[in-house]
């Protein structure tokens, strides 16, 4: 029996959907959907048989796995709410650092707070500081920047059914330990004569790190015409830094790496300065839906070469380990774990609507994957523990004091990895929670 709460998620969900379709920029009528009965089970994950495994240099298998948040070790000021999923760690000054996002479920609510925490131990945590604006609050990205803590969130709107992004502000961790209040982040033009930096605003930060000493930043314009399913294209952007505030395209000149329907994006850089990357193409444009797996040669990082995928990665995580470039993201549950169903329609609402309402039926998990680098195809190998609505992964930057140089600690949500095992839909209702993973690359 579907629990009420998630049945009224699920139709939640759909209603959402049809609005947002509704209210599109393109007037042509979209024919009816037949959508799943929110009220019915999905159908039994059992059902369909894990991908063939595909391992490069290593085998990885998962050794270790325990709930963060709700948990004994977290302090009484960064109590968790219903759904906990968004979330970034970092090393800094010999401690872990978390943030969060926690809010009443997996949509946007003025209820929503970005919390962070510290540990010496990842057993248990420090309070630090917890960020609320009266609006929903995503996405939130660490950054070690000439030798301070940075953290960055997106802001968007309130309305539980629309995807309203704001723009992009950070935090700066003070010589005194305390949090700056929030403040705009700084876009530099690519011309010089351009004027002054100015806010990021409607961006999407998606992915902050530091590759060979240069930090980076991929970021995403025009993430309302995803749900808004009106065709207009989103640009990536491929940003760096001197100071962490202001932010500037890699080759200033050509800031864009993608213009189509990608959003979410993240890279590793191979040891001879290859990049590789995955870009969610979850709107969709003329190479197809799904994602985007690409490359730019090293002495040329805003030049992409891409190649269409089926899959959707959702919330991609992307890092390099000993000759390979590893992917966590999410996976979809079905027969071939396609986001592109294939039909195409002339109405390009017709399209998207009919994959996100086929999408949401089915449940996730978060799966690690790698970068086929002769064929330029992504390759899965195993599931982390998961299951309903789950990922948005952390890596942190390097081994834990103590472990040996083949195990990495993987951050990520899920909803009860011992619970039922519901529909992505019915998962975004909650509840979900932070898990750990302590991942094991042995050499084959």
């Amino acid at each position: 029996m579907l629990n009420p709460r998630r049945a009224l998620a699920s139709l939640a969900s759909l209603a959402s959907l049809a609005s947002l379709a509704a209210g599109a920029c393109d007037a042509r009528p979209v024919a009816p959907l037949d959508p799943p009965d929110a009220g019915a089970e999905a159908e039994a994950p059992e059902a369909f048989p894990l991908p063939p495994s595909e391992p490069g240099r290593h085998d990885v298998t998962v050794v270790e796995t325990r709930r963060v948040v709700p948990g004994p070790g977290l302090p009484p000021e960064a109590p968790a709410l219903n759904s906990n999923n968004n979330l970034d760690v970092v090393r800094f000054e010999g401690r872990v650092w978390l943030a969060w996002r926690t809010a009443p479920d997996h949509f946007a609510s003025d209820k929503t707070r970005m919390v962070v925490v510290s540990s010496a131990d990842e057993i248990t945590w420090k309070h630090e500081k917890t960020f609320a604006t009266g609006t929903d609050v995503r996405e939130p990205r660490f950054l070690v920047a000439n030798g301070s803590l940075f953290l960055y969130l997106a802001q968007l709107g309130a309305d539980p059914v629309r995807f309203e992004p704001k723009g992009v502000w950070f935090s700066k961790r003070a010589d005194d330990g305390a949090f700056s209040e929030l403040a705009p982040v700084m876009r530099a033009s690519a011309s010089a004569d351009a004027g002054a930096p100015a806010p990021m605003t409607g961006y999407i930060a998606w992915r902050t790190k530091t590759e060979r000493g240069k930090p980076y930043m991929t970021a995403y314009l025009g993430g309302e015409h995803i749900y808004q399913f009106d065709g207009l294209p989103l640009d990536v952007e491929l940003l760096t830094t001197d100071d962490g505030v202001t932010w500037r395209g890699v080759d200033p000149a050509r800031p864009v790496v993608s213009r189509g329907g990608g959003s979410e994006t993240d890279f590793a850089l191979g040891d001879d300065g290859t990049l590789f990357g995955v870009i969610r193409n979850e709107a969709g444009d003329a190479t197809g839906y799904g994602s985007k797996v690409c490359r730019a040669a090293a002495g040329d990082l805003a030049t992409w070469t891409c190649k269409s995928d089926p899959k959707k990665y959702d919330s991609p995580l992307m890092f390099w380990h000993d000759g390979e470039a590893y992917l966590v993201g999410r996976r979809n549950v079905s027969a071939t774990g396609n986001y592109d169903l294939g039909a195409r329609d002339p109405n390009i609402q017709q399209n998207v609507l009919a994959f996100q309402l086929d999408y949401r039926t089915h449940t996730k998990r978060c799966a690690i994957w790698r970068y086929v680098q002769r064929e330029d195809r992504i390759a899965y190998i195993a599931d982390l523990p998961s299951r309903g609505d789950t990922c948005f992964p952390s890596i942190l930057d390097r081994p834990e004091p103590g472990a040996t140089p083949q195990e990495l600690v993987v951050y990520d949500y899920s909803s009860n990895i011992d619970g039922d095992d519901v529909s992505w839909g019915e998962g975004q209702a909650g509840p979900t929670f932070v898990y750990r993973h302590v991942l094991r690359f042995t050499r084959r």
